[in-house]
């Protein structure tokens, strides 16, 4: 391809409206181009890499069994109706009606239209299990579309479903669909880890996100360096726990006078003790009535943990203007010690820890020495904190590391959610119907190409890895001297015959223009004829990445440039 008669427009200047540096440096590239908010269209250098990322996932999805089909984007309201999702689901779905005012929406995910399609089509145990996928435009309606590709409202999705008889296929077929998806990373030359994850709005019972390793990845990601255990702050759990202390004798209760003293800080000054030494409360309000949640003084409570541990559908932090009515204490002194609350719990760390200091539910008051089943009901215990790092592993007592992650990929057993709320079901070896086992397994195609350029890039533009660039060599003349032309045609068409994906830059431009061009758009490998080097015999050629200029005879360093982009191809 010639740059003269392909499609590329770079900008000089960062949008106004960019948020990240995947955002900038592909509209500055000329590889996106906004459209409305949350929605762009993907320009001929980004579709190069959009596609290249489709066929490396086509590839390992085929490889691990998967088929593919292609689902409609618009769905009928009826089988989300029918799921149970549609009044579930809430603002993010984008609701539609057609011309006889019939209600549809645009697909944000297939769950439904996939459980539709199987179970009209399987009906035995002979015919599972069946592992399906599409790569498809979605749309989520968020709230605040920024970062690009990073959460934009449409979409590219690869997602996947499978069915099955029994938890263990279920399971064979989970991990085969975890090793795709990280070799799927590895192929891409992301630097990623698996986490456990929480099932969200997609439901089921165990689930992992791939996470690319960012610094400017919006979500938090706990692993251990030495067992590989990891998993989002929302998920993650460690070994902390206090150590027992039953062999502290139980002294009397007692009325503290702590004016002033709302927050937790505020205690540990006023009373000269470390906030470890505390008991924080924090208060829920959720469809089954009120809660209170004691943590250690010194750590935050993880309302994820503390959601799926109770089982409701709603958590909210009760309104200061209800407390002293549901908890029978004021904001910032309420404790355990008869609370109206209807359900108490506590952190495991509070396990075996003797004396409490808590609110006294009245102003400027605590109580010390409270102690569980003494002077308030044994709470329920249960994991309700993040993690921190620093905190042994779970697995193995590593101290954990926190680092930053851009979710990419997303996988999920879901069990019987949408089977038996659709009644997707199979006959038995005894004829007996039951309820297909469902997973799902969503990866994002646009997602992880931004992705790639927020972890590799620098002041310049993109450092791209060789499998998803638009295109792996740039060819760049410089000079106008015939053999300058002859000579660059001869190597650009010696790379095409080779099958390298190569741009002749052949515009009548300045070579600074040129080379900064070639920078911001992060081409691999760059091989520079100009009439000096030429007259020597030789060609320089670099790699984006160390830019390093290194001078050679054409034939040789064409053998190197194919070598080096078939080697980095299959890694």
């Amino acid at each position: 391809m010639r740059w003269t008669r392909y499609f590329i427009n770079t900008l000089r200047e960062v949008p106004a409206d960019a948020d990240v540096i995947s955002q900038k440096l592909m509209m500055r590239s000329g590889m996106i181009r906004k459209v409305a908010a949350g929605i762009y269209t993907y320009l001929p250098l980004g579709l190069r890499s959009i596609k290249k990322m489709e066929a490396i996932v086509r590839e390992e999805m085929n490889r691990a069994g998967a088929v593919e089909l292609l689902m409609p984007a618009i769905q009928p309201a009826e089988l989300w109706i029918e799921s149970g999702r549609w009044s579930f689901y809430g603002k993010e779905l984008l609701r539609i009606k057609d011309r006889h005012e019939r209600d549809f929406i645009f697909g944000p995910t297939h769950e439904e239209v996939i459980t539709e399609t199987v179970r009209d089509a399987i009906s035995s145990y002979r015919q599972l299990p069946v592992n399906l996928y599409q790569i498809q435009t979605k749309f989520r309606d968020e709230v605040r579309p920024r970062f690009g590709l990073m959460r934009g409202r449409e979409f590219i999705m690869k997602d996947a479903y499978s069915f099955h008889t029994s938890r263990e296929s279920l399971d064979q077929t989970y991990d085969v669909m975890r090793g795709a998806y990280s070799r799927i990373f590895d192929r891409c030359s992301l630097d990623h880890v698996p986490v456990e994850a929480d099932t969200g709005n997609i439901g089921g019972s165990a689930s992992h996100e791939f996470m690319v390793l960012a610094q400017s990845g919006e979500d938090a990601v706990v692993a251990c360096p030495s067992c590989h255990y990891g998993a989002n702050v929302e998920k993650a759990t460690s070994q902390f726990f206090r150590e027992a202390q039953e062999s502290i004798a139980q002294q009397q209760l007692r009325e503290i006078t702590t004016p002033g003293t709302q927050t937790i800080d505020d205690v540990g000054r006023f009373l000269g003790v470390p906030t470890s030494e505390l008991v924080k409360t924090l208060v829920f309000r959720t469809e089954n009535g009120t809660v209170m949640v004691l943590v250690r003084g010194d750590r935050q409570g993880n309302e994820v943990k503390i959601k799926n541990f109770l089982g409701t559908q709603t958590l909210e932090l009760l309104p200061d203007s209800e407390f002293a009515t549901a908890v029978g204490g004021p904001v910032g002194y309420c404790g355990p010690v008869g609370t109206k609350a209807g359900r108490v719990v506590a952190d495991n760390s509070l396990k075996g820890m003797s004396n409490w200091t808590v609110g006294g539910n009245k102003v400027d008051t605590h109580t010390g020495n409270a102690n569980p089943g003494r002077d308030f009901p044994e709470p329920e215990y249960g994991d309700f904190t993040a993690a921190e790092a620093g905190d042994p592993c779970v697995r193995c007592g590593t101290p954990l590391e926190i680092h930053r992650g851009i979710e990419v990929g997303h996988i999920f057993k879901l069990g019987t959610k949408y089977s038996k709320a659709m009644n997707c079901v199979y006959l038995d070896e005894s004829s007996q119907r039951q309820p297909m086992i469902m997973g799902c397994y969503g990866l994002g195609i646009g997602r992880t190409v931004a992705a790639a350029i927020e972890q590799s890039h620098d002041n310049d533009g993109i450092i791209w890895p060789v499998p998803i660039a638009p295109f792996e060599v740039v060819v760049t003349v410089v000079g106008r001297e015939e053999n300058v032309g002859s000579a660059a045609e001869q190597i650009y068409a010696q790379l095409v015959d080779a099958g390298i994906d190569v741009l002749l830059d052949d515009r009548d431009e300045r070579p600074g223009v040129k080379f900064k061009d070639a920078d911001l758009i992060g081409f691999p490998f760059r091989i520079v004829i100009g009439s000096k080097s030429l007259a020597n015999g030789n060609v320089e050629w670099s790699t984006r990445r160390d830019r390093e200029k290194k001078l050679g005879e054409p034939a040789a360093v064409v053998s190197t440039v194919i070598e080096q982009v078939r080697a980095a191809r299959s890694v």
